[in-house]
C-alpha cells in the first residue's frame, strides 16, 4: 500500500526559503504524478504546483507570494516543493498527493488518489 510522507516544514522568517520533501513507502513514484497542495487557517486547500511521473511536465501557479519550484529525484522515490520568497500568507499545512500518470499534471485536488498527512509551515518573524 502506497504511503507519501511529508517533511521539511518549520517556522521560517519572512523572505526565506523551504525545501519540503515527498518520500514514499510501499511503493515507488515513478509512475505516478505528483501534486502539491496547501491548506491555510480557516481556508479551502489548494494546489500550488505538480510534476508528471516523468519529470517532463510542471506546473506552479503563481500564488503572488511565495515562488514555487518542483522536482522530482525517482531514484530517491522522493518529490521536492522548493519555496521562495516566503510571506505570511504562506502559512499552511502542505500535502502531496498522487495518482496513476496521465498525459498532463494537475493542481486539482479531486484528481489525486492518494494523500500524504501533511507538513506545517509557519512564516513569522
Amino acid at each position: 500500500q502506497l504511503q507519501l510522507v511529508e517533511s521539511g516544514g518549520g517556522l521560517v522568517r519572512p523572505g526565506g526559503s523551504l525545501r519540503l520533501s515527498c518520500a514514499a513507502s510501499g511503493s515507488t513514484l515513478d509512475a505516478l504524478d505528483i501534486g502539491w497542495f496547501r491548506q491555510a487557517p480557516g481556508k479551502e486547500r489548494e494546489g500550488v504546483s505538480c510534476i508528471d511521473s516523468r519529470g517532463s511536465t510542471m506546473v506552479s501557479v503563481d500564488s503572488g507570494h511565495g515562488q514555487f519550484t518542483i522536482s522530482r529525484d525517482n531514484a530517491e522515490n522522493t518529490v521536492y516543493l522548493h519555496i521562495d520568497s516566503l510571506s505570511a500568507e504562506d502559512t499552511a499545512i502542505y500535502y502531496c498527493a498522487g495518482r496513476p500518470t496521465k498525459s498532463l499534471c494537475t493542481v486539482k485536488s479531486s484528481r489525486y488518489d492518494y494523500w500524504g498527512k501533511g507538513t506545517k509551515v509557519t512564516i513569522s518573524s
